[in-house]
């Protein structure tokens, strides 16, 4: 049996019965930082355990959830402090939320350009083209999201959603709708006319890239789903297709299918979108090409991080 203080840090108006003393049938060496938080969770119904940020005492670096009592050197009787952080919402309905932005702002600005452009927008092979290959982008990314992905993390701070959402909803959802399907690159626009936009050859040949880069990406998501059981944080090396040369093949082919979009039409709003993605993504791939080499002793040293041979 084990005995275990835990205090707050700051306000915790969930749990204003804080510090409470917790005991548990176990051995230390058995109890985990999840049994603790779900001893608390039982006191304090409303805290439930993704809300609790568990640390030791005068400490800031959050206690893993595995990890035992015994591990954190903590002895019988010791204490720890939770700190509330905040609502919580599931990983994969955050993803959701993020995707279904341009999945209803595309269509509508699509269909109704009266309302936003005050007339009639007679369609190119552009924008029919354009819209086909967004729609079916973010189709894509729902369904990874339902059936693909696995989540190290169940949950994040619910008023994450609306700065991770603003990404897509804005830039890659309003923005890039906005600007595509205006007249000026309408089927009688001189911008399109008698340019490579109004080129078959051209834009079929962006498409390709673009349906090679979305094909690679799932690829590269199914490979990293079969390194994860379902239900466990475990981590291992990738291999395969991909990441023979880069850590995050994932994100590389995801950069290459809005260069094919933006390409297919020279939108400012296209090339931003791109710009602002390849900056955000490259910062995630370096992050994880870091704890690869870290944890991994035996990880591969020629692998870059996101674009092959480059960084």
């Amino acid at each position: 049996m084990v005995t275990v203080n835990v205090s707050a840090v700051g306000r915790v108006s969930l749990a204003r019965g804080l510090p409470v003393t917790i005991t548990l049938d176990k051995n230390l060496e058995d109890v985990t930082v999840a049994d603790v938080k779900a001893a608390v969770a039982t006191k304090f119904p409303r805290f439930y355990a993704s809300r609790q940020k568990l640390t030791l005492k005068g400490e800031r670096k959050a206690l893993a959830d595995e990890i035992t009592l015994k591990d954190t050197g903590l002895s019988d009787g010791g204490e720890l402090t939770v700190k509330d952080l905040g609502a919580q919402l599931g990983w994969r309905t955050v993803y959701v939320i993020e995707y279904a932005g341009p999945l209803i702002i595309h269509p509508l600005i699509y269909n109704y350009p009266r309302f936003w452009y005050g007339a009639l927008v007679p369609k190119s092979m552009l924008q029919k083209m354009v819209f086909g290959l967004v729609l079916a982008h973010f189709i894509k990314r729902e369904l990874e999201t339902i059936y693909v992905h696995r989540f190290s993390h169940g949950t994040m701070p619910f008023s994450f959603v609306f700065r991770n959402s603003a990404h897509y909803w804005v830039l890659s959802g309003f923005l890039l709708a906005a600007a595509v399907y205006s007249p000026t690159y309408d089927n009688y626009a001189q911008y399109v006319r008698g340019s490579l936009r109004d080129n078959p050859r051209f834009l079929w040949s962006c498409a390709a890239l673009w349906l090679f880069a979305e094909l690679s990406n799932l690829y590269a998501h199914l490979t990293l789903r079969s390194l994860r059981p379902e239900g466990t944080k475990t981590r291992s090396i990738p291999y395969g297709y991909g990441f023979a040369l880069v850590s995050c093949p994932h994100y590389f082919f995801e950069i290459i299918s809005w260069v094919a979009i933006a390409a297919m039409t020279g939108s400012y709003a296209a090339w931003f979108f791109v710009a602002v993605s390849t900056y955000i993504l490259a910062m995630w791939a370096l992050k994880r090409h870091k704890a690869y080499r870290k944890e991994f002793k035996e990880y591969p040293r020629e692998r870059k991080a996101i674009f092959p041979f480059i960084l």
